[in-house]
């Protein structure tokens, strides 16, 4: 049996600028961190001749061309162990909910598969090869930077070229300043699962608009600006501040991004206290972000009925191997 585990992400700023559309024709950059919260997957032989797959239900199928979780289908292409396999997928995180959980899957089975026939592969080819299977081969309209985050880990400015090439830079910050950074954090659920593919291509359909390219080059810049007041020292307070600029820009997208409810969320959020934030993922529901002073936290949760929240801790390492026998 191999298990691997792989963490999810928190996308600060730039999203929506790794969508090919945009990238082409520029370059994007998001700066994101992965966090302690992962999708555990479990791989092992099969004593039966069929293949077992099981998530949010449990699939059975004779052969691997049966399987219908589409990812997990593809990867096996791509791996090919044989047709005796039984693979079981667990997430700290619901999906669709803003912090890449298709991708952070792609990476996690990927990295699992390999290990199965004995290869130690770098994070460069897992975000490589997961992007290729979720962009090319299954035609989603979705950008890399889940996969990368994903595969290395840590708290990164990544940078994606014209010539699709990716460029994954960590950010030289103090760990006095992550630790500020998680302090500050609140992670708020909006009690919403969306489809995030319906909303980025729409995006991607609406990046030859010229005032939607022109914001997301701002999107895109400030992430650079953030890189650069969080490095060395570091300055939290204007990180939190250019953080909500970054979600004006967001929002202001269209695409439905939000709705009258996520705004009030949001809204409400400042008035008590919040110095930034934004929703994560493409937009239209999941987990809302918000930095503000921890002794406002309390008045925040009060504010919004307490909603649901998730811990926010800063994971170091990408995609790993945790349990071979």
């Amino acid at each position: 049996m191999i298990i691997s585990q792989t963490p999810y992400r928190v996308s600060f700023a730039g999203g929506g600028t790794d969508l090919p559309a945009f990238y082409k024709h520029d370059y994007g950059a998001v700066l994101s961190v992965a966090v302690q919260k992962h999708m555990y997957v479990s791989l092992s032989r099969r004593f039966e001749p069929s293949v077992r797959v099981a998530y949010s239900k449990t699939e059975i199928a004779e052969t691997r061309e049966d399987v219908q979780h589409t990812i997990v289908k593809a990867a096996l292409k791509m791996v090919d162990l044989g047709p005796h396999m039984e693979i079981v997928t667990i997430g700290d995180v619901p999906a669709g909910t803003g912090m890449g959980s298709s991708s952070t899957l792609t990476v996690g089975l990927l990295n699992a598969l390999y290990a199965m026939k004995g290869q130690i592969v770098s994070s460069k080819r897992l975000a490589e090869e997961a992007s290729r299977i979720e962009i090319e081969i299954l035609g989603s309209p979705i950008g890399k930077q889940d996969q990368y985050a994903a595969a290395f880990g840590g708290f990164n400015y990544i940078r994606f070229n014209p010539d699709d090439s990716v460029d994954v830079q960590p950010v030289p910050c103090l760990a006095a300043t992550l630790e500020e950074i998680e302090k500050r954090t609140l992670i708020l659920y909006t009690e919403k699962k969306r489809d995030a593919n319906n909303i980025l291509q729409k995006q991607s359909d609406g990046s030859q608009d010229r005032e939607k390219n022109r914001i997301l080059r701002e999107m895109r810049d400030l992430a650079s600006e953030m890189r650069a007041v969080i490095s060395g020292r570091g300055n939290v307070d204007e990180f939190c501040r250019l953080m909500h600029i970054g979600w004006e820009l967001k929002r202001s997208l269209g695409f439905g991004i939000t709705d009258p409810v996520i705004d009030g969320m949001y809204d409400t959020a400042r008035k008590h206290g919040a110095q930034g934030g934004k929703l994560l993922g493409a937009g239209g529901g999941g987990f809302v972000f918000l930095l503000a002073d921890p002794s406002k936290h309390e008045a925040i949760r009060e504010a919004l009925g307490r909603p649901r929240e998730l811990g926010f801790k800063v994971d170091r390492l990408g995609s790993r191997i945790i349990f071979i026998s």
